[in-house]
């Protein structure tokens, strides 16, 4: 092509390029939100039994405006000299202090007026981690961040309709966000009804992330990024177990699992109960 080239007002593209006025164009801030599961052990009084296990949700307290002392997903706004995928990678470290964990782009939610300050679009992430090794720290822009029991069901119906609630839990707190979506669409186009205590549209971006965790779960490998260097099979079970919301056939489970995870000769200790063989995920041809 030739260097010199020129467009219909008669310009080069160096011409172009030294008149170009980005001032001109409103632009929006980006911002990387994330969304970060973790499945961990339920403390148990009774030490014989096995632990239960529950999906939880790493979130934080905004010491700021807007949405001032809310609760809101960990993230911050694109630098100009990182991409996206940086930033998150970024936001992942100082929140939860590792970065080898898995990572994932989930959607850019762009609804117009979804941050009272200004045009922001939200690249949101999200992140797998063994809840039982990782601790969160509040970033700058943070009162507090706490890990927050996940609890996701239908509640109710009408016409095309689905009424979803997500209730978030740690300690005394309860968020309990209410969606409503079409039958047929994600829940990157449903509504929020009641955002109970959430900031911005993070009720919808955790939602989305639900259920895009959940499709996961039946077609790949991604249950075993929750999960510690060894586990047993009964806890592996229990991982799937807390996500999908349902209870599963030992045996199926088992047969499912036989191609994706290999023995040890390692056994559990101090549990209170007969000693299970401990699994480790299969790597490898």
């Amino acid at each position: 092509m030739e260097d010199n080239i020129r467009d219909r007002n008669g310009l080069t593209e160096e011409e172009f390029l030294a008149s170009y006025r980005p001032e001109d164009f409103e632009r929006p801030s980006v911002a990387a939100d994330m969304v970060i599961f973790a499945v961990a052990d339920v403390e148990e009084e009774n030490y014989r039994r096995i632990s239960e296990k529950e999906l939880r949700l790493l979130l934080i307290k905004r010491g700021g405006h807007p949405y001032l002392g809310c609760w809101a997903l960990p993230g911050g706004f694109v630098r100009p000299t990182e991409t996206a995928d940086q930033a998150a990678s970024r936001e992942l470290r100082e929140e939860t202090g590792g970065d080898r964990v898995y990572l994932e782009q989930l959607y850019t939610f762009s609804q117009p007026g979804r941050d009272p300050r200004t045009w922001v679009m939200s690249c949101s992430y999200m992140a797998l981690i063994d809840g039982n090794s990782v601790k969160p720290h509040a970033g700058d822009d943070a009162d507090q961040a706490a890990w927050f029991k996940v609890d996701w069901r239908l509640i109710g119906e009408r016409e095309d309709v689905q009424v979803w609630e997500l209730s978030l839990s740690h300690g005394e707190t309860l968020l309990r966000t209410v969606l409503e979506k079409r039958k047929e669409d994600s829940f990157v186009r449903c509504s929020i009804a009641d955002r109970g205590g959430l900031a911005f549209d993070h009720g919808q971006i955790i939602a989305y992330g639900l259920e895009r965790l959940r499709g996961k779960l039946l077609y790949t490998d991604a249950a075993f990024h929750l999960m510690p260097e060894y586990f047993t099979l009964t806890e592996l079970k229990q991982v799937y177990e807390v996500i999908l919301g349902r209870q599963l056939p030992g045996a199926a489970f088992r047969r499912k699992m036989a191609s994706m995870v290999e023995e040890t000769q390692q056994y559990t200790e101090h549990k209170g109960h007969r000693p299970s063989r401990l699994y480790r995920r299969r790597t490898g041809g």
